[in-house]
């Protein structure tokens, strides 16, 4: 028995695309233990991943912060791990490349340098869809790979009966109108346009609901729908992936609770302006699709509702 370490800081929408990379990992090396090195914000939603052993916080302080750098590899080292996977791929990772493996390919360190397509170079590399990266990656560091293209992140959810019943959630749409404070590029401005047409269309088959973020409680109500919080704060990651799957429809503009639904099999729509492309990001399923659009303030409310009545039905 071995140990294997993965190393994947997050976003939200990273921890739900790498999970079936994580599950071919596991598959792969069903006589060890995997560890996986994050971030503090995902900790306690990743000890909850029936594949992982042990989670590893990396506070990602600055690599001049030698005091810290020194105890964070003595702690990878003291693990022995006999592969490391980098499903981050960042500076950072592999700066701890050159610190713990500088010579070593893909049979000891995989990522997407030691796994490199010798006709790409890395920039031309990382155009690909991110999914199709993984399981290039994987699979040049020998490993067979079932889930990868596919991730499952039901394993996410945790019991929310009372959330439900608090709200009598029985039939409903969840929206996610908000995005990073830096990222309001990813905003569509039209979320209460859609409702009203929900509400004129539907009347009373849906309820329509919202959950927002910590830091999204006060400006919530501007959104003309039902907040959904556990005891007056927002839902932690687990009872947010449980809410979403038990949706009706999902309609979100590109954040991490959209990459969440699109990999736990939800039925929705995700919203795209310019700032990347719905194929790089592999956040298309058979039950969750995207409208991409140059610039999302010209996505007329009409156009999502239509695309919504087709799917949902």
């Amino acid at each position: 028995m071995s140990n294997i370490l993965i190393i994947k800081h997050g976003s939200l929408g990273d921890i739900a695309q790498a999970s079936g990379a994580i599950q071919d990992i596991f598959e792969n090396h069903k006589e060890d233990d995997l560890y996986i090195l994050s971030t503090k914000p995902y900790y306690e939603l990743l000890r909850k991943n029936p594949f992982i052993k042990d989670v590893i916080i990396d506070k990602r302080k600055s690599r001049f912060n030698l005091i810290y750098l020194y105890f964070l590899m003595r702690k990878i080292k003291n693990h022995k791990f006999s592969k490391i996977y980098d499903l981050q791929n960042s500076s950072r990772s592999r700066f701890y490349k050159k610190i713990l493996h500088p010579h070593s390919g893909p049979e000891i360190w995989s990522s997407s340098i030691t796994t490199l397509p010798k006709e790409k170079t890395k920039e031309e590399f990382d155009k690909d869809p991110v999914l199709y990266r993984f399981n290039y990656q994987l699979n040049k560091s020998g490993l067979v790979t079932k889930n990868v293209l596919k991730p499952n992140f039901e394993w996410s959810c945790e019991d929310i009966s009372d959330i439900k019943n608090n709200y009598k959630l029985e039939k409903y749409i969840v929206l996610f109108p908000f995005s990073s404070a830096h990222l309001t590029i990813k905003r569509w401005p039209f979320y209460n346009e859609l409702i009203q047409k929900i509400k004129e269309k539907f009347e009373n088959k849906y309820q329509l609901v919202i959950a927002p973020g910590p830091n999204e409680i006060k400006i919530a109500n501007e959104i003309n729908a039902k907040i959904i919080l556990n005891n007056e704060r927002a839902l932690n990651i687990s009872q947010l992936s449980a809410l979403i799957k038990d949706s009706s429809f999902v309609v979100a503009n590109d954040t991490g609770p959209a990459h969440m639904a699109a990999h736990l099999n939800a039925k929705g729509l995700v919203l795209f302006g310019s700032h990347t492309t719905a194929k790089k990001v592999s956040i298309e399923r058979e039950n969750f699709r995207a409208i991409q659009v140059s610039d999302l303030t010209k996505l007329s409310a009409d156009k999502v509702f239509q695309r919504m009545q087709e799917a949902i039905n």
